[in-house]
């Protein structure tokens, strides 16, 4: 072994993570075989954003910095046999964005320690990293408070001469989540035709922009829903409900180079028809809304409201005449397939780290750190000018740490079989 047998840095109470404007301390400690001569020893403590322009590429093209200090630990002199420890604290900006590592770009947050020995003798380095958490307040998003619908209307032609159209609404009962909620998702589909649609479906979008020579753009699906087709001159009623997975929080504020977007859009097959809603990532849950007065007096419960049917195009009259005319009442559409793109197996640890404890097991002793998360599926960058189609790039995005310790609040949609099975008896095979 030579001089130098342990050379390391230890935050304190062993955090990871840290909230802007937060003191981050630690200690420096040095474990010495033979006294070391130096002339300096500093620790640094460093955070930047750094942009490339191709994926997984280490030359970045545009950089930006949010904190830079170092401290002078111990001057010039010589360090006995033994073990020795340097107390340090730096205090984080209050404007630092929370930490992201994607193909394009990371926020990254350091601390670094140099022994600088004298000349012709190898200097003694170690780095520590941790990470920063600026909590988003889904509050503080305008009009997050306000309903997210979307609808359209597509028209198109059948059967050579035969026209109709489509109507697609689709509605989420908040715009704000966190990791671990549910997103309910409601879609009503209204046929105005005489030829079934096909499939519905939905997907959760991630949307990241990297500000490098030219915006860059890396869209992602996190997860895939999809419900069988409507037939003609009907109006159906779609829901379903997607488990928001830990994701990094939207927007990224702080930063002027890397900015995350999420969408739900919800589109039909054929004919091709979507709408895209807006959907927030935060840390910090949307107040509920104020209880709404009262209805004033109206139908006993089980009613039937009386529904009067405006008069249809020519085209679709004449449809009509040969079809049977379009219903008034909703019919369920219940779900074809249910795929969450994020299995639980692709969720690592920080080195180190202990097992987390079952939920029900009580609270463990001392906090754990977070888990790195890591998101699965093909990435499709695409660029904001320029010629060329999409680059598909395989390369496994590192998302930010896992902050909360606790269990989802909600449990996971129910698998396709499950919604089969409680709607009753499929078709039979062959029919």
């Amino acid at each position: 072994m030579g001089r130098v047998q342990l050379f390391e840095i230890r935050l304190s109470q062993g955090r990871l993570v840290y909230s802007p404007g937060e003191p981050l301390a630690g200690a420096v400690h040095v474990c010495l075989g033979a006294p070391l001569p130096f002339r300096a020893i500093r620790v640094s403590c460093t955070g930047s954003c750094r942009v490339s322009a191709k994926a997984n590429d280490t030359a970045c093209v545009a950089e930006e910095g949010y904190v830079n200090s170092t401290l002078s630990l111990a001057d010039k002199g010589s360090l006995p046999t033994g073990e020795h420890s340097f107390p340090f604290q730096f205090l984080l900006p209050v404007t630092a964005p929370t930490s992201f590592e994607g193909p394009f770009g990371k926020i990254a947050y350091q601390v670094r320690a140099t022994i600088d020995t004298p000349r012709f003798s190898k200097d003694h380095q170690c780095s520590c990293a941790f990470y920063v958490l600026s909590p988003l307040n889904l509050n503080s998003i305008p009009d997050i408070e306000q309903p997210n619908v979307a609808s359209t209307t597509k028209k198109f032609s059948y059967k050579l001469v035969r026209t109709g159209s489509v109507v697609l609404t689709a509605s989420t009962d908040l715009r704000g989540y966190l990791a671990g909620q549910v997103l309910r998702l409601q879609a009503d589909i209204d046929n105005q035709s005489g030829k079934d649609t096909g499939p519905v479906a939905a997907s959760l979008l991630q949307k990241v922009s990297y500000k490098a020579k030219r915006w860059i753009y890396d869209v992602r699906a996190i997860a895939d829903v999809e419900g069988a087709g409507v037939k003609a001159w009907r109006r159906t009623q779609w829901q379903e409900q997607i488990l928001v997975p830990p994701l990094p929080q939207s927007a990224l504020p702080g930063c002027s180079l890397i900015h995350i977007d999420y969408y739900l859009q919800v589109s039909l097959k054929a004919p091709e028809a979507s709408v895209v809603l807006p959907v927030f990532i935060g840390n910090i849950a949307v107040n509920p809304a104020p209880t709404s007065p009262q209805p004033g007096p109206g139908p006993p419960p089980g009613a039937q409201c009386s529904v009067v049917p405006s008069a249809p195009p020519q085209e679709e009259a004449e449809a009509g005449a040969t079809g049977p005319p379009p219903v008034a009442d909703p019919v369920s559409l219940f779900a074809k397939s249910h795929m969450q793109l994020w299995p639980p197996s692709v969720f690592g640890a920080v080195p180190g780290a202990p097992e987390p404890c079952p939920p029900g097991s009580g609270p463990a002793s001392h906090p754990l750190p977070p888990a790195l998360c890591v998101s699965a599926g093909a990435t499709v960058p695409y660029f904001a000018d320029g010629s060329g189609g999409p680059v598909p790039s395989t390369s496994t995005w590192i998302l930010p740490p896992e902050y909360s310790l606790w269990a989802p609040p909600c449990e996971a949609p129910p698998s396709y079989e499950q919604s089969c099975g409680s709607a009753g008896a499929g078709p039979t095979p062959g029919s």
